[in-house]
């Protein structure tokens, strides 16, 4: 935690091009690029803090940046929110901190910018986790067209809660205020507002990836979706798992779109075994 707050979510920074990037570093051994996803109110802590608290960061170096226009980094107010603009602030934060290589985690929005560095830079990229990701043609959901279109209120942040996660007792009014603070916070809504506006498909399309790019990639990648996901299908890891030929597959039952929250334990495990795959074949 940040010596200079008692919040959470606001860890160190570094300047990452045009953005100054707020980000957690914890643990100590390879490199693991976390990369949040897209709802409102998310920060790289409220996504991934029950991993960066875990058993992960005892064997590994976990980096869990906010992207531009999410929780406490600042962008420029003419910022065009863009996968371009998005990958171009990864890049820098990897340079910034000097991180040649690293594995990547992508969770939903995020599973497509672990893609887009991994067909921009491949070099750059050892294993890769996509969750509930993004980066293939899909319908709009339901799901998603409300994450998307979230307008700012406690019962529309609560409805959005609920869609999320299998288990509903997981959604207590604490979380919901909690993140309904944070998507009212002096320029997140503006910014949120104007990713993803109506009509929504174009998004879902701008986020995904060319079939033959992803095709190409040589990275060992693990797949991990909650069977019950009501924001992003489960087809979109069948068809990932169809495209990239060195793949794998995790699904949980009794999960939705919180993988890493609903069943915080067990993918853990899931990751560290494929991860350290790599230092066995390393060795």
């Amino acid at each position: 935690m940040n010596a200079a707050t008692d919040n959470p979510e606001i860890g160190k920074t570094i300047q990452t091009g045009q953005v100054l990037t707020n980000y957690h570093d914890v643990g100590s051994g390879d490199p693991v690029l976390l990369l949040h996803g897209s709802g409102p109110g998310v920060s790289a802590w409220a996504n991934w803090r029950l991993v960066l608290q875990g058993d992960l960061s005892s064997g590994f170096r976990l980096l869990a940046p906010d992207l531009a226009g999410f929780g406490y980094s600042k962008s420029p107010a003419d910022i065009a929110y863009t996968r371009q603009a998005w990958l171009d602030q990864i890049v820098a934060f990897m340079d910034a901190l000097g991180l040649e290589r690293v594995h990547v985690i992508g969770n939903s929005f995020g599973g497509s910018m672990a893609l887009a560095l991994a067909i921009a830079h491949p070099e750059r990229v050892n294993r890769m986790i996509l969750m509930g990701s993004v980066g293939v043609p899909f319908e709009l959901t339901h799901g998603l067209d409300a994450v998307w279109g979230y307008e700012p209120s406690i019962e529309n942040m609560q409805a959005i809660m609920r869609i999320f996660a299998y288990d509903q007792s997981l959604i207590g009014d604490a979380l919901v205020k909690l993140r309904y603070e944070a998507s009212v916070r002096p320029g997140i809504q503006e910014a949120f507002s104007s990713m993803f506006p109506a009509p929504r498909q174009r998004w879902v399309d701008a986020m995904a990836h060319e079939e033959k790019d992803i095709r190409a990639l040589p990275h060992p990648t693990l797949l991990i979706h909650g069977r019950d996901d009501k924001v992003i299908p489960l087809s979109t890891s069948l068809t990932l798992l169809d495209w990239i030929d060195n793949s794998q597959l995790h699904v949980f039952g009794r999960c939705g779109h919180w993988t890493q929250i609903e069943h915080t334990a067990a993918f853990a495990r899931q990751v560290s075994g494929f991860l350290n795959e790599a230092s066995s074949s390393a060795a």
